[in-house]
């Protein structure tokens, strides 16, 4: 299981999730610190040593994926899982205040760069009996919201690119999915709302269940589906 954002917030939640089930997790994120951070946590709490995948969703080129797929393809021959968790905030700002350069870096981290890592490893998602993708979604990426510029319409990408991914793999073995956490405790949440009360947020732990849902055996035949993690009502059918 592949799992970006890997060293904190909901990523890091959902690697130790996967990890306490038993499952070997690759932690691909930017700072390997933070990275060496989570793989001790989940050596230390007997989960199954995971893999380090320092990467740079932001500046990694055509060489640096090709080395990631080939790196994985040594090591494990196949990948079972893909979650996209890690993103970014960038501005909150009308449209005809937004900086460019933070409209390009958001579109790419948000939306360009999990387009070009499931390309990468769809190959050796194929080589899976049964192989989830995950997005992770949000709200604002349903419904557009004044001054959420960039990150709202990342999201909606997202939930095209999910729609797209799932309906041209409909016949096999790999399915695709999207979540929308939620209000969590995470520095991303606070960048944004940063006067509201934290208490009263969940923690990313929370959040993590769905996750494993969806890329376990128990999410197989689900295809195409959006769902919120922390709301009682049925999935949505993106199609």
């Amino acid at each position: 299981m592949i799992v970006t954002g890997a060293g904190d917030g909901i990523g890091q939640a959902v690697a130790f999730a996967l990890a306490r089930q038993g499952a070997t997790v690759a932690l691909l994120g930017r700072t390997l610190r933070k990275l060496e951070r989570s793989y001790d946590q989940i050596v230390n709490a007997g989960g199954p040593k995971p893999a380090l995948l320092p990467f740079n969703l932001e500046t990694a080129g055509a060489t640096e994926y090709d080395a990631l797929h080939d790196a994985l393809d040594r090591e494990f021959g196949r990948v079972d899982g893909l979650a996209h968790v890690a993103g970014i905030l960038g501005a909150l700002s009308p449209i005809d205040h937004y900086e460019v350069p933070t409209w390009c870096k958001v579109l790419h981290i948000n939306l360009t760069a999990p387009f070009l890592l499931t390309r990468t490893l769809l190959p050796l998602l194929r080589r899976s009996a049964d192989a989830s993708v995950v997005f992770t979604s949000s709200s604002v990426g349903r419904r557009g919201r004044a001054y959420w510029g960039a990150y709202s319409v990342s999201k909606f990408g997202t939930e095209g690119l999910m729609q797209v991914l799932a309906d041209e793999l409909e016949s096999t073995r790999i399915r695709a999915n999207s979540l929308n956490p939620g209000p969590v405790r995470t520095m991303m949440r606070l960048q944004a709302f940063p006067a509201e009360d934290r208490s009263r947020l969940v923690e990313p732990a929370a959040v993590a269940p769905p996750y494993l849902y969806l890329l376990g055996p128990a999410g197989s035949g689900l295809n195409g589906m959006t769902f919120d993690c922390q709301q009682s009502s049925p999935p949505a059918r993106a199609r």
